[in-house]
């Protein structure tokens, strides 16, 4: 069935053939019968009201020639059909079913008519033209059969769909799925309709089924057709207003297609006189702008003799018609109706939907956008993405009320010399601004001329700002003003009251989102700041090395991390280049990190040797807990050797460049974590070639959630590649390698900054001239010291230090001395001449010589007093063949270095 009323279709539901009913004398007589005005044509009683529609009949015609029909065809017929033309087209189109449905039937028989016992397609030529498509669903189980027809209606991909009725469900309007499914616990054939939601919009399904019942008597499967019904819903405006008018112009043709009448309405809206459209072909004569053209429609209608109505809209006129063509005996009727006004309401109600549709999807994204917004920039962003293109709007500023100030904290569509006219804005400025916060109420303009006449001292900012309305919205959280949100309109735009309580709404969700947002990025720059003064503020400027590091905290989340670096100076020109990382983060591993940088400080002073540092540094860690671990690279470059002493543990090696461009990273032992480890500890000495550069870091640099710490080092080492190879890099000077840091750091990281705390140490050594270093190898015996003396003499003069000859001589010949005397060979003196002038005498003995306060009566013990009074610095290093003792002298200021 097909445009029945559900009555109708109850009442026709089952027919017993043994009443005088319509269908069954059809049946019985092999004939039609029409049923009109409560009695046939055949005497037969009425049955049931077919249509109740007054001076309504029904025409059946019965299916199959001979005594033996197999079913009834049966049309709803007003008094204005005629009878005869009726039943010509329903026999014809009776006979044409009956050859389908004869051809389904099993050996030439009439076909099977039941349920089937399983999911499975109704006949397709029937359900493909009427565009129905059937469902089985199985209560017990939840599996949902649709077939192709019901997926493409639902918008659904028959080979994706997972047929379960869950997903059905949730496509249902919550409003009707109740309803919908509570139709499927009766035993009961049903019918009706109910909303879903498909990929292009709401949407409306009319269905018609049974509940079978299961094994156990209770409802087992519903099985049913359905089809799509929203044009019903969609054109019932339209469709009204066609029923309530006449017809506004009639033309009529011939059989040869010629008009032969044009009335008076027709002649008007085709603009062309009645006797220049008379004699013409209809198709050449009226406009028809659309597809397929009006001759194939015409043709059409006259082959099938059924009417056909369209719509049309006629650009020369700027109206719409509904047109009807309708065939009779020697030739068409083609009628207008002007449709126009419920067209334009239809498209404004259409309008009004797909926004308020599209506002509330914005706003849902919105509130999803403002949930996971950190910073302040997060929630600009966010309500620029989401809020300005539901309202056709094309500015944002948000301003924060900071004191009696207002400050821009954000903005989209605004130019930046406006901005700067609204710069710490004082709060008690009469401004809308001001005004909405003083009355926690929005404001709303909708125009300049309005903008002017409500506060004309602030009417030169109209066309600076490029805008023409405006909706200035308090943010109130906590109960307290904390900004405003000025949404703004390139054209002049008044606000219906729907959209103004949207935004005020919305405005709501921004405050808060904005409040939480200043409050994280309050604490994070505490957090931020309390982690840089935990690491050094400035590199020191070194003759062994230069440069440069860049520190990057986490762009995400409030706690601190543990990476950290260092750059310590060390006598003799050397440099302690360290970077670690402690695991994890928070206050604690802060705090970690700073006991960790002091620690080394201590124990570089102390000149420890790598190794050894290494095992003071691993039973610290270890004391705090096993909690606490950390990763650790200490390397200390000597500029008169040009090597390197490194010791690692547990840290991604550092990448050495040489002179080239070549980049290795170096293979170095690798010793446990800090805190986890066991002694002893590996270490390495290389030698490092001229021009070269040392890139240490941490692996918050290298490492992220979408890419290992092997791919990391690759790209890090590519991205060093390709910056040294531009001409521009420079690496020679501090702020050329400076720039290279920033460079890479850039590279190696998204655009929203690095997901962990990341470090990248940047060192380029250096090495000290042959000649500033003199090296020579002393006797044991007694004449070593006055050896010494005069060797050190003759290069100081050489050096044209002549005013430190003395005090050299003196330090030289207590440091050999007490060599002789405390420790044993070999023993050599080194000078050093750099920023300062350095005395080096080393030994085989590993013991730390102690400064003691002697007596009177004492014959010794006063030699590294002396050294300690006439030195700038002295002190005790110790190496794998011994120790050295060295004092530093300041060079003479009319001496160049």
């Amino acid at each position: 069935m097909a445009g029945l009323t559900p009555a109708f279709a109850e009442a026709w539901n089952q027919v017993p053939v043994d009443q005088d009913l319509a269908p069954t004398e059809a049946v019985r007589r092999s004939c039609p019968v029409v049923q009109t005005d409560g009695s046939d044509q055949h005497g037969s009683r009425p049955g049931p009201d077919a249509s109740g529609t007054p001076g309504a009949r029904v025409l059946v015609v019965p299916l199959g020639p001979g005594t033996a029909p197999m079913g009834t065809l049966s049309v709803l017929l007003d008094r204005v059909k005629e009878l005869g033309d009726a039943r010509d087209s329903l026999e014809a189109a009776a006979a044409r079913l009956h050859g389908h449905l004869a051809g389904l039937a099993p050996s030439g028989g009439p076909p099977t008519v039941g349920i089937p016992s399983g999911p499975g397609p109704a006949p397709g030529w029937m359900l493909d033209a009427a565009q129905v498509g059937t469902f089985d669903c199985n209560v017990r189980t939840g599996q949902l059969f649709l077939d192709d027809r019901s997926c493409l209606i639902f918008g659904l991909n028959p080979e994706t769909f997972d047929s379960r009725y869950e997903t059905w469900a949730q496509m249902v309007h919550r409003d009707d799925l109740p309803f919908t499914a509570s139709r499927m616990a009766v035993f009961e054939r049903y019918d009706g309709e109910y909303r879903f939601t498909h990929p292009a919009g709401e949407r409306w399904v009319r269905f018609s089924g049974l509940v079978l019942p299961g094994p156990d008597d209770q409802p087992g499967r519903v099985v049913g057709t359905l089809f799509d019904d929203t044009a019903s819903h969609t054109t019932r405006e339209v469709a009204a207003y066609r029923l309530g008018r006449p017809a506004d112009g009639v033309v009529m043709t011939g059989g040869d297609g010629r008009i032969v009448y044009v009335n008076d309405q027709a002649e008007g809206i085709l603009r062309t006189s009645r006797s220049a459209l008379l004699g013409r072909t209809l198709w050449e004569a009226v406009p028809y702008p659309g597809e397929p053209g009006l001759e194939a429609r015409c043709r059409e209608a006259a082959a099938t003799g059924l009417p056909t109505d369209f719509d049309v809209h006629l650009p020369a006129v700027r109206r719409w018609y509904s047109i009807r063509l309708t065939p009779y005996d020697d030739g068409l009727t083609l009628s207008f109706s002007d449709i126009t006004e419920a067209q334009v309401r239809e498209a404004e109600q259409h309008r009004v939907e797909h926004g308020a549709v599209l506002r509330t999807t914005k706003t849902q994204q919105l509130t999803a956008a403002l949930s996971e917004a950190l910073t302040v920039e997060d929630v600009v962003g966010a309500v620029g993405d989401h809020l300005l293109t539901p309202f056709g709007a094309t500015g944002l500023a948000i301003q924060t009320l900071e004191g009696d100030r207002l400050r821009v904290a954000g903005h989209a569509g605004y130019s930046k010399s406006f901005l700067k006219t609204l710069v710490a804005a004082p709060v008690t400025q009469v401004s809308p601004t001001s005004d909405s916060l003083r009355t926690r109420t929005p404001i709303f303009i909708g125009s300049g001329d309005e903008y002017g006449r409500l506060y004309p001292h602030l009417g030169w900012r109209i066309g600076p700002s490029g805008m023409q309305a405006w909706a200035f919205l308090p943010l109130i959280a906590s109960g307290r003003p904390i900004g405003c949100c000025i949404i703004a309109f390139l054209e002049p735009r008044e606000l219906d009251e729907d959209e103004r309580t949207l935004l005020a709404a919305l405005s709501g969700l921004v405050a808060h989102a904005l409040e939480r947002a200043r409050l994280y990025d309050a604490e994070h720059a505490r957090t931020v700041e309390l982690q840089r003064g935990l690491l050094p503020q400035v590199l020191p400027q070194l003759p062994g090395a230069i440069t440069a590091v860049r520190y990057l905290p986490a762009s995400e989340g409030l706690e601190v991390g543990g990476d950290w670096y260092d750059v310590i100076p060390l006598s003799g020109d050397r440099v302690a280049l360290i970077i670690g990382d402690v695991m994890g983060h928070g206050l604690s591993e802060a705090a970690t990190m700073g006991r960790l940088r002091t620690a080394v400080h201590t124990l570089a002073d102390l000149e420890l040797t790598p190794d050894d540092l290494l095992l003071q540094l691993n039973d610290l860690v270890a004391r705090l807990g096993e909690d606490f671990y950390a990763t650790f690279l200490y390397a200390v470059y000597d500029p008169a050797t040009r090597t390197a002493h490194f010791a690692r543990s547990g840290h991604p090696p550092p990448a050495l460049v040489r002179q080239g461009g070549q980049i290795d990273i170096l293979d170095l032992p690798n010793n446990p974590p800090l805190g986890v480890g066991n002694p002893p500890f590996e270490t390495a000495e290389l030698e490092l070639p001229e021009h070269s550069l040392l890139a240490f870091y941490t692996d918050g640099l290298v490492e992220t959630h979408s890419r290992d710490i092997d791919t990391g080092i690759s790209a890090l080492t590519g991205a060093l590649s390709d910056a040294l190879a531009d001409p521009l890099t420079d690496t020679e000077t501090t702020p050329g390698l400076d720039r290279l840091c920033e460079g890479l750091t850039t590279t190696l990281t998204t655009p929203h900054g690095a997901e962990d705390d990341a470090v990248l140490l940047l060192a380029r050594p250096r090495g000290l001239p042959r000649e500033h270093v003199a090296d020579w190898p002393l006797p044991e015996g007694p004449i070593a010291a006055g050896e010494a003396r005069a060797l050190a003499a003759a290069q100081l003069r050489a050096w044209r230090l002549d005013p430190l000859v003395d005090i050299t001589e003196l330090l030289v010949s207590e440091l050999v001395t007490n060599a002789l005397r405390h420790a044993r060979g070999p023993i050599r003196l080194r000078l050093l001449r750099s920023q300062s002038l350095l005395c080096e005498v080393s030994d085989g003995s590993t013991t730390t010589p102690h400064v003691r306060r002697a007596a009177e009566t004492d014959e010794g013990g006063r030699g590294l007093a002396m050294v300690a009074l006439l030195a700038q610095r002295w002190g005790t290093r110790h190496s794998t063949q011994g120790k050295t003792i060295w004092a530093e002298q300041p060079l003479p200021p009319a001496v160049g270095h």
